[in-house]
């Protein structure tokens, strides 16, 4: 997988930009997060005060389909599920009482899902998602960057699109300025605002 293709760190104290970059590194490094970003530009004013990361995400298509962790076998009246995974047992149990109703739905192990009289075609049910990674990846990264951000900046802007965020935090009010400061942030990644 391709490393951070560009990440900077922009503070009026270089030794502060130097400090903040690694502070930054860590705690992405920590929470797995660098695997995902491909550009991240932070840039940090004691003086204002604010914090704004922006950044581009690496495209995430890995959803998680019934067909990736069961094998749907149909029989007369009913499916039977052999499930190879448990990782992803709990939702997929609550997709299909939802879609099938609990009187549908039977487990007799926790190897096995019967689904009783339901109107969907085996491949049907192999492509019901059951787990999206790029909704708790945006819960993952916001954690990050509060973490990230210098103590006491608590008021906070989050913007999240499949592919880009952005992130500013600060002790007062946020300027209205603010949007200008992030164009020109992700001006500096050769990118455009979500």
């Amino acid at each position: 997988m391709q490393a951070v293709e560009y990440f900077e760190v922009e503070c009026p104290e270089a030794l502060g930009a130097e400090y903040y970059k690694q502070i930054a590194n860590d705690v992405l490094l920590d929470h797995n997060l660098l695997r995902v970003i491909y550009k991240l530009h932070i840039f940090i004013d004691p003086k204002v005060p604010v914090f704004i990361a922006v950044g581009v995400l690496k495209r995430i298509t890995t959803v998680v389909r019934v067909g990736d962790f069961a094998n749907v076998n149909p029989q007369e009246g009913k499916m039977t599920l052999v499930i190879s995974d448990e990782t992803y047992l709990a939702p997929m149990l609550k997709i299909f009482w939802q879609r099938f109703g609990k009187e549908k739905v039977e487990q007799p192990d926790r190897f096995t899902v019967i689904l009783y009289g339901v109107a969907a075609e085996p491949k049907e049910i192999e492509d019901i998602v059951v787990a999206d990674p790029s909704e708790s990846l945006h819960k993952d990264l916001i954690y990050a960057l509060r973490c990230i951000a210098p103590e006491g900046f608590r008021l906070r802007s989050e913007v999240f699109t499949l592919d880009k965020f952005v992130f500013v935090a600060s002790e007062n009010t946020l300027a209205e300025d603010i949007g200008t400061l992030v164009r020109e942030k992700f001006a500096l990644m050769s990118e455009v605002p979500p």
